[in-house]
């Protein structure tokens, strides 16, 4: 990998994520080597992914380069790479670029979305988890809308014009209310030749409520914003199968849809060598201590949202949120650094910070510690919040007036199929 020799501990981060990137933002100026890999060269702000899938912006606006969020530190190094195995005896990564060793390592790796087994939903249906899976929902989007287009077949351009979206978390709320304001605002824009109104975005939740982990009043309202944007929501329906046409629940219920979603859960996303049932619990992450030391190791920590750290008050571990990934990697660039100078280490706490989700424009449902609240004001806060947390100002200034333009004009410039997902999957 052309990393240079040093006197310093090698600590090698697995993953730019939340959870990496704070991690090695924490070690940037420290006395200690960093080396950092991940398979893409830039950090994903995950939670404004359903904006690039619908059109509201770019992902340049929500992506920045790995390099460029650490190039003044002397002793950071990123390789792009595929990590293929880790093995722990030699302390040794092995990826698809070289091997390299290390004196301390970091999984946080993130998830990847969970399909609970299901071959035919995991083959037909769309995930939402990167950014390139964001650019090809956008372009099947409008590439079944040009189709509904040119057919005569009236079930076929209903089907077309379906949406359905399974799992009524933060991603599938957030998502089904972009997509309302889309058939709302801009598809009878776009086009005036198709009867719209004959679109359907439906929300499938297998629990009896949406935004399961926030407060009742959120959800609640949530649904509220929703069913009067015009979405449809099936509670404790569970699909079952989906075949690219007919999606199939544990009820009488299908629905014909060229269009399905899948936003029922995630999965820790393991590497070999740290994936044997000794170090894996459920929802396939890793078990860790609380100083985040993976079981058995005293120099190999996983953080984000690999790590399941049980405790009395966590039995299934953190949230498989951005704020848990980014104080896990803070607080272990402060142990890691206790542990090479023979400090004891502190235990993690979480502070949680609260939760929010916004359904469109001025909706949005917010949780804080002590507050809950609904509406245009929580809107405003979770614009804030976000704009806060994305990296670079360029991102911030881009991401801000986006917003503004679609919020005055009613519009969203970024509906272009820059590469057709239909033809990928031909080819």
């Amino acid at each position: 990998m052309n990393i240079p020799r040093t006197s310093y501990p090698r600590i090698v981060i697995i993953g730019g994520g939340f959870a990496g990137v704070a991690l090695a933002k924490k070690l940037s100026k420290q006395e200690v080597q960093v080396v950092l890999l991940d398979k893409h060269n830039y950090h994903t702000f995950q939670p404004l992914l359903y904006q690039v899938s619908t059109g509201g912006l770019e992902p340049d606006s929500i992506a920045y380069p790995i390099r460029k969020i650490l190039k003044d530190f002397p002793n950071f190094f990123f390789r792009l790479a595929n990590v293929d195995e880790i093995d722990t005896k030699k302390n040794k990564v092995k990826t698809n670029i070289g091997n390299i060793k290390f004196d301390y390592l970091v999984v946080a790796s993130g998830s990847k979305t969970n399909y609970f087994g299901n071959s035919e939903i995991e083959k037909h249906s769309m995930a939402m988890k990167t950014i390139p899976q964001s650019l090809n929902l956008r372009s099947l989007i409008l590439e079944n809308f040009e189709e509904a287009l040119l057919t005569s077949d009236l079930n076929e351009r209903n089907a077309l014009m379906n949406f359905v979206i399974v799992g009524g978390g933060p991603t599938g709320v957030e998502l089904a209310g972009a997509l309302a304001e889309i058939k709302k605002g801009i598809l009878p824009k776009d086009y005036p030749d198709l009867d719209t109104r004959m679109a359907q975005i439906h929300i499938i939740q297998s629990g009896d409520c949406i935004l399961k982990g926030m407060s009742a009043k959120a959800s609640e309202k949530a649904e509220d914003f929703l069913e009067k944007l015009g979405v449809n929501i099936w509670k404790n329906v569970r699909v079952t199968n989906y075949d690219g046409n007919i999606v199939t629940t544990n009820t009488d219920l299908t629905f014909e849809t060229a269009t399905v979603v899948w936003a029922a859960g995630v999965k820790g996303a393991t590497i070999k060598g740290l994936d044997a049932e000794e170090f894996v619990t459920r929802g396939n992450r890793i078990l860790v201590n609380t100083f985040n030391q993976v079981k058995g190791f005293s120099s190999i920590f996983a953080i984000g949202d690999i790590a399941c750290m049980v405790t009395d008050d966590t039995p299934q571990g953190f949230p498989m949120m951005a704020q848990p990934a980014i104080q896990q990697g803070d607080q272990l660039g402060d142990n890691i650094l206790n542990l090479i100078e023979e400090k004891p280490m502190k235990p993690f706490e979480y502070k949680d910070k609260g939760a929010m989700a916004t359904i469109g424009r001025n909706k949005a449902v917010v949780d804080l510690k002590r507050f809950n609240f609904q509406g245009v004001f929580a809107w405003y806060v979770w614009m804030f919040v976000h704009l806060f947390f994305l990296i670079g100002f360029r991102n911030r200034m881009v991401v801000f007036v986006n917003w503004v333009y679609n919020y005055v004009r009613f519009d969203r410039e970024a509906r272009l199929i820059i590469r057709p997902f239909k033809n990928q999957i031909k080819n």
